[in-house]
């Protein structure tokens, strides 16, 4: 007669004498991803240097507009300028702080030279805050 490993004489199961280890397994690999995801946190450290000083104040710059009509005449905030006028009036402006927004608004008929020119001056005095608006003329 074949004697199971499991089975006694009596019918009973045999006591196993040996130890899952699969539990402990788990637990160990469980606490060792807890260990390498907390691990790494503790070091990483970023050191900021902060502005020390009072916060910006907002102020709303100034608005300058600039139109070129369809006979190509620059007009300054509404009044007819030389290319001479014009100039001295940007270069007042580049000096101020904050510097003025500088709008500006072509005619659909005016010239691309004269155009051209009113940003090559902004340019040279040293605007950087110019704008170029009314192009919703120019889509055909």
């Amino acid at each position: 007669m074949k004697r199971s490993r499991f089975r006694n004489q009596g019918g009973d199961p045999e006591p196993m004498m040996d130890i899952n280890t699969t539990p402990l397994i788990d637990v160990m690999l469980v606490l060792l991803v807890m260990l390498i995801i907390t691990i790494p946190i503790q070091f990483h450290a970023v050191n900021l240097e902060m502005p020390v000083g009072t916060p910006p104040t907002n102020v709303e710059p100034d608005k300058v507009r600039i139109d070129i009509d369809p006979a190509s005449v620059v007009y300054w905030q509404g009044l007819p300028v030389s290319s001479a006028e014009l100039e001295l009036k940007m270069e007042a402006i580049a000096t101020m702080n904050p510097q003025p927004v500088v709008n500006v608004h072509p005619s659909k008929d005016a010239g691309y030279a004269v155009f051209a020119n009113v940003l090559s001056i902004s340019k040279r005095k040293g605007l950087t805050k110019i704008a170029v608006t009314g192009s919703e003329q120019f889509v055909q």
